[in-house]
Parts: structure tokens; sequence; C-alpha cells
């Protein structure tokens, strides 16, 4: 994956820089944690001591950018960042938890009806869509 996201920096003109490399590791390894820029800076910080927090940011919004990265915001109002899949057509969309917090992917496109009938009946070209469940987890449930 690592040599896959290199190949788009470098088609997009980008270098993959130590600080850009420790970042990208960073999410890759905590790939389902769904981490906010601050918790990432935290984790790169062990990797690269001497990164800025602006650094990290600049980072972030680049690989959102070459949707590498989809920033996506739940209940907690913070920005979190999610690892494309490779070969999503479409962000993916995720179950939370409105006790425990706990944010689950659905891999599945859900809504590719739908997309045709927005186009067809709005008249409205559809680039990307998210969708969230808010509800109660099983394990919340069984508690």
């Amino acid at each position: 994956m690592l040599s896959k996201i290199k190949k788009q920096l470098h088609e997009a003109n980008y270098k993959l820089t130590p600080q850009r490399e420790s970042t990208v590791l960073v999410l890759l390894e905590n790939e389902k944690d769904h981490l906010s820029a601050e918790e990432i800076y935290m984790l790169v910080k062990l990797k690269t001591p001497e990164i800025g927090l602006a650094t990290v940011y600049r980072t972030l919004e680049m690989l959102t950018d070459l949707k590498i990265l989809d920033k996506v915001s739940f209940n907690d109002g913070l920005a979190r960042y999610d690892m494309r899949k490779e070969g999503a057509k479409h962000f993916h969309h995720h179950l939370l938890c409105l006790e425990c917090g706990s944010i689950e992917e659905i891999e599945d496109d859900l809504l590719g009806e739908v997309e045709v009938i927005v186009e067809h009946d709005f008249h409205f070209k559809v680039k990307d869509h998210r969708l969230t469940f808010h509800g109660v987890c099983q394990k919340c449930q069984n508690k």
C-alpha cells in the first residue's frame, strides 16, 4: 500500500518526504481507528519527534485532496481520517454507536440505486456520497 501511495504522490508531483511517510505509516498501522489529526500527530511524533502539527495537518489535507484519505466527521465534532479503500468508487459507510462511540465500517455500496434516482429525478450529477447510521451496537445491546 505504501508503494501505491508513493506512486500516487509522484504522479501528482509530490515527494514522499520522511514526515509524509511517517504520517502515512501511522494511518496504515491504525487504519480501523478513525483517528483525528491530533491523534495522528501524537503517533507520528513517536516516529519522527521533530515533526510539527502544521506539517501533519498539511499532509492530511494533501492526502485528502488526492483521494488517498477521506475526511469524516462524526458526532464528536472532530474531523477524522479514513484510508480510502483501493479501487473504491465511493466513500464507505459507517455504523456509529451512540452509547460506546464505536465506529464500524460497511464496505458494501448501499446507495447505487439511490444515486441513479437522484441523477435522473433531480438532474444532479453525484460525485460521491456518505452514509452514517447512528444507533446502538450489538455489544451495548447485550449489556
